[in-house]
């Protein structure tokens, strides 16, 4: 009986199953697109004449791979064949550099000399070498608590999707945002400790690739805004300096990106913008608030924090420095005093010891100033108990005593030597040169 593939594959439907369990596994058992697969077929059972194999759910022509005729070798493609297929003599079916379209349900149909028909069925299943998956975010750079951050996996294949943060594994409570099917990752007011390198791998059990990080940035702040002096906090505190020391003031907060600073003294803006302050040579005039604002540019808060700075009491020396320290004829001059009585009520300025016939002027608690009997009419006094001298003469030369009185009654006295320097004419140029000895004289 001579058969083709077309004409036993109508008689198949003619005859009843012989009962035979066959099975097809294929070879290797998770092959990669490219790999050469074998389905091979075990329990056939009696003389085989022929063989049908199908690459579908059902006996059907569509899905007809290939007959084969055992006794010619003869093999006969059909609609599903793609030109990868090749029927074995034992009824195995090869094929090469198999692809992930080959993947699905194998169906092989056999024919015996009793022309009775076995079916047996099998499942192969061609991986993908996979791409490197892309990582998209909604953006990169979130405020903390406010935006939400969407991360999504983009790959062509079907493939199982794992997470990655700061190369490890994606923390449980991250992982929580996850979508169905991995692939999207969305938190709601992003935390900080959020921020970091963001992966996503793609995997079958044949091959695995992983993206290019996405760098996430979280800007938060700024928070526990301090002020530090010799890195101990001193905020809310009282500094206490002796006279004419100095004195750095650093200002530290929690923040991304790092705040932009400014400082203030008593309410007042300081030219600073950095994030220290130094005080040169503490005076009187240094003391008070000093408060330091951190501004981020990013979340748009703020925060401060303010310290007092005080002289020490036992500190408070009152001096006397003549600026400048010696003048000249016809120049001004002040005798600046330094460190003095910040609970000040009067103070009087005299020409010599403190006596009345030679006081210039006295300062009242209403801040004018009154000439006295030794006033010359070049005296000017100022709120800070300083002197001004316009246009000296040597005659101003001397000693001169500053009084003052606090308002709790306390009276101190501080003198000071003014010296005047002589401003003598430049000389001509006739005047530099010495008269040339005349002869024979010595």
């Amino acid at each position: 009986m001579a058969l083709t593939g077309c004409s036993w594959l109508f008689l198949s439907a003619a005859f009843l199953s012989a009962g035979a369990e066959i099975s097809i596994t294929p070879e290797p058992a998770q092959p990669a697109e490219g790999d050469n697969v074998t389905l091979t077929v075990h329990g056939l059972s009696g003389e085989v004449l022929a063989y049908n194999w199908y690459a579908g759910p059902t006996l059907s022509l569509t899905y007809l791979v290939a007959s084969y005729i055992v006794s010619t070798g003869d093999e006969t493609p059909g609609p599903a064949h793609t030109g990868r297929e090749a029927v074995r003599p034992d009824g195995g079916l090869d094929i090469r550099g198999a692809l992930p379209g080959h993947s699905g349900t194998y169906i092989l149909q056999t024919l015996n000399r009793q022309l009775q028909t076995d079916v047996g069925y099998g499942h192969v299943q061609v991986y993908e070498i996979l791409a490197q998956p892309v990582v998209t975010a909604n953006n990169t750079a979130l405020v903390e608590r406010r935006d939400t951050l969407r991360l999504a996996c983009s790959s062509p294949s079907p493939a199982e999707v794992r997470w990655f943060f700061n190369g490890e594994a994606l923390p449980i409570a991250i992982r929580l945002g996850q979508s169905p099917d991995g692939r999207v990752l969305t938190r709601h007011g992003v935390r900080r400790e959020e921020a970091g390198a963001y992966q996503c791998e793609v995997w079958n059990p044949v091959s695995v690739s992983r993206s290019e990080p996405v760098n996430l940035t979280v800007y938060y702040g700024p928070e526990r805004v301090a002020i530090l002096q010799d890195s101990t906090t001193r905020t809310g505190c009282t500094i206490k300096l002796d006279f004419n020391t100095s004195l750095t003031l650093w200002c530290v907060s929690q923040s991304c990106p790092e705040p932009e600073y400014v400082w203030a003294f008593n309410g007042r803006a300081l030219k600073n913008g950095q994030d220290h302050l130094n005080i040169t040579s503490m005076t009187a005039a240094q003391e008070g608030t000093y408060t330091c604002i951190a501004k981020n540019p990013k979340t748009l808060l703020s925060g401060s924090a303010s310290v007092v700075v005080k002289l020490s009491a036992a500190a408070v020396v009152m001096t006397i420095v003549p600026v400048p320290a010696r003048p000249m004829e016809g120049q001004d001059v002040t005798l600046t005093v330094q460190g003095y009585p910040k609970d000040l009520l009067v103070y009087a300025w005299y020409r010599g010891p403190a006596s009345e016939p030679g006081r210039l002027l006295s300062q009242l608690p209403s801040g004018n100033w009154i000439a006295g009997p030794a006033h010359t009419g070049r005296e000017v006094g100022f709120a800070n108990c300083s002197l001004l001298v316009q246009k000296l003469n040597l005659t101003d030369a001397g000693r001169y005593t500053l009084k003052t009185v606090t308002l709790q009654g306390k009276t101190e006295t501080l003198e000071v030597e003014l010296q005047v320097a002589l401003n003598l004419p430049p000389l001509h140029e006739d005047q530099l040169h010495l008269p040339e000895p005349e002869p024979g004289t010595g």
